[in-house]
């Protein structure tokens, strides 16, 4: 982890450089890195959401738009208050994992207003057969994001496999306040909350002799991007300093997710 974070500035620059040459690929690597070249997608569930809320007829009340938006995150948009665990303790929690899995997940794909519902078992198909999200494996990956110069709304997504467990890393580009566009990055473990708080997930900025870093446990995929975004609760860039971290219109995002420790005083109990 020491060895990451004092080299991440040098690899940075080498991924840009090496990005020159492999702009066809969407995996190749560099200095050691896994990195993933992600383009942007635009957000059709604000597009869609937009345009029912102009087409609403008097009947349907007109709701406003950041209700069609959320509307299916509207029920898990509350804290949960979990102890902490090990990962190696997560086989105690087959009771709660099954419950989870018991109640059906709705998409968590942010892109799409999509109405599909199934166990936690088989979000990741159905992220990666339906939505094409790509998977990147490794404890500590890079996350090339390009086009940041495009209009919002917009998103960046992948899905990261590490430590036996799937995370859904999701980017946004979006305006909260008209003519202000920001970039939200945030961690989400597709698996329970109690499972969310046995990591801890580190985002990097680079360049320039300049570094910025975001680290905080991850929110579990049951609970709604949407959500975390409108909590502040990850990664918050104005275009002016994403603009300071860029190279020709490209974001490298550093990754790392580790196992957290468990408490002295929980470990004992």
């Amino acid at each position: 982890m020491l060895f990451f974070t004092q080299c991440f500035g040098a690899v940075l620059d080498l991924i840009h450089l090496r990005f020159q040459h492999y702009k066809a690929k969407r995996v190749f690597s560099a200095a050691g890195q896994l990195v993933c070249v992600v383009n942007p997608t635009h957000n059709l569930k604000y597009v869609s959401s937009h345009r029912a809320v102009t087409q609403s007829t008097p009947e349907q009340g007109g709701l406003h738009p950041h209700h069609l938006a959320h509307h299916h995150c509207h029920q898990r948009h509350h804290h949960h208050l979990r102890p902490h665990a090990h990962p190696h303790l997560l086989h105690h929690q087959e009771a709660g994992l099954h419950a989870a899995q018991v109640t059906p997940c709705l998409c968590t794909c942010p892109l799409f207003s999509c109405q599909w519902e199934g166990h936690l078992e088989v979000v990741v198909p159905h992220l990666r057969q339906i939505h094409r999200v790509d998977i990147l494996q490794g404890a500590e990956i890079v996350f090339l994001a390009t086009d940041m110069h495009l209009p919002a709304p917009a998103d960046w997504i992948i899905m990261h496999s590490c430590l036996g467990h799937h995370f859904l890393l999701v980017l946004r580009k979006q305006e909260r306040h008209e003519g202000h566009p920001q970039f939200f990055a945030t961690m989400m473990l597709i698996g329970t909350p109690t499972q969310a708080d046995c990591f801890t997930y580190r985002l990097e900025l680079n360049r320039n002799h300049r570094r910025l870093r975001w680290e905080a446990t991850p929110r579990s995929v049951l609970e709604c991007v949407d959500s975390v975004i409108t909590d502040g609760d990850c990664l918050v860039l104005n275009t002016s300093l994403a603009q300071l971290f860029s190279d020709n219109g490209s974001l490298a995002i550093g990754i790392a997710i580790t196992a957290s420790e468990a408490r002295p005083a929980e470990a004992e109990t």
